[in-house]
């Protein structure tokens, strides 16, 4: 074990090389050459950037590295993150047993089977908003017009949200998700949002529907602002991630006419392809935080209490050692099911089978119903989302 670590750390986050699918080159330089390495935040201060698949791994499901928000310590990548008031932290940034007190209320709302029982309502959504993107001529901005709309929908339909209302949740959404967002500006937006989705929880007390807001109030354990924060949590994670896993899958299967041809002649792949997709993408790219709370040795480092941590997903997914080839993307590969997309242990994802079974449907029903699809631009004036939380594309302008 070695306590050393480089004079100069790393600057977070790095410069992006090349390849707008892989992690930054410093990132890979440190997977291979140190993979539990230094970083310096935004205002100075000091977190361990872990890059290993096993490290990442080992890290998210050890109880020693907490999950809490204000505990002192904690990596914030930015100023505005920072500024969360505590009423309105979500249950990802809380340890057990409170965690999974929260956490339990919603599990039976996600589980494998009753997503499936969804596919065939999802399926007509798809279908709904792929004929209207047809419908207004040969060629869309794919994002607007089928990525983002898609899973809005669906996630305002299961908590029991107005799709009328979608553009002010994207609006305030887009500015809690961006980096460069001041406090004031997300302490705004937050405030808004809270307060729709209180309102919300306070109506469903004399006007109950089967929506997921309505049976916490049901429940009756959570205060209307609890509910609330767990609405909130449950509504930007429910359309931001799947709609750009939907947008950047669809780029990088243009971008490969051979993995793009053999999907296209073999629909039975699309289940290992959107496993290989997450994977290869892993839209989370500003890593996954957690703060020691005791002295804790990973792949050889020791890290003290009171640590920062940055757990980077995309990294982990580009581990050699565990996905041969990395940085290749491969439908039929045999490991990709052991990615780290979702995260791990019990913080991982609570809706990933409803965002599998979003990306299964909507990048399936595209490819056979729209056979001639390709890129309405020059590659190199797409625009990524290299400014937020949840990476993807801003715009996809495509054509048939």
């Amino acid at each position: 074990m070695t306590t050393a670590s480089p004079a100069e750390p790393l600057v977070f986050p790095a410069a992006r090389g090349g390849c707008p699918f892989s992690p930054p080159p410093a990132h890979q330089a440190a997977l291979i050459e140190e993979p539990v390495s230094q970083v310096s935040l935004w205002d100075g201060t000091k977190c361990w950037m872990i890059t290993k698949h096993a490290d990442v791994r080992n890290v998210l499901r050890d109880d020693r590295f907490s999950a809490e928000a204000h505990r002192p310590g904690f990596p914030f990548i930015t100023q505005g993150r920072r500024a969360v008031p505590k009423g309105q932290i979500s249950f990802i940034r809380m340890d057990d047993p409170e965690h999974s007190r929260l956490r339990r209320m919603l599990t039976a709302e996600f589980m494998i089977k009753r997503t499936e029982a969804l596919r065939p309502r999802i399926q007509e959504i798809v279908d709904d908003f792929l004929d209207r993107m047809l419908a207004n001529g040969s060629s869309a901005d794919l994002v607007a017009e089928y990525a983002l709309p898609i899973p809005s929908l669906v996630i305002c339909l299961l908590l029991g949200v107005d799709y009328a209302d979608h553009e002010f949740f994207q609006e305030h959404s887009r500015v809690v998700l961006r980096n460069a967002s001041t406090a004031e500006e997300i302490d705004h937006a937050r405030e808004a949002l809270v307060g729709y989705l209180t309102d919300l929880a306070r109506r469903k007390r004399t006007e109950p529907d089967d929506g997921i807001i309505s049976g916490l109030v049901e429940r009756g354990e959570l205060t209307d602002e609890q509910i609330a924060a767990m609405g909130l949590l449950l509504l930007i994670a429910g359309h931001e991630t799947t709609a750009n896993m939907t947008a950047l899958s669809t780029l990088a299967l243009l971008r490969d006419p051979e993995q793009l041809a053999k999907l296209r002649a073999e629909p039975a792949l699309m289940k290992g392809a959107v496993e290989e997709l997450l994977r290869f993408l892993s839209i989370v790219h500003t890593g996954v935080p957690r703060v020691a709370a005791e002295d804790v040795e990973i792949g050889g480092r020791l890290i003290r209490a009171g640590d920062g941590v940055l757990c980077m997903i995309n990294s982990a997914n580009r581990d050699a050692d565990t996905f041969p080839g990395p940085d290749e993307l491969d439908i039929t590969r045999a490991e990709s099911r052991r990615h780290l997309a979702f995260g791990f242990g019990v913080h991982q994802c609570l809706g990933q089978p409803l965002a599998r079974v979003e990306l299964q449907i909507a990048l399936e029903t595209l490819l056979r119903r729209v056979p001639t699809l390709r890129l309405d631009c020059d590659p190199q004036d797409i625009r990524y989302r290299e400014d937020m939380a949840v990476y993807g594309v801003h715009e996809l302008p495509v054509a048939w």
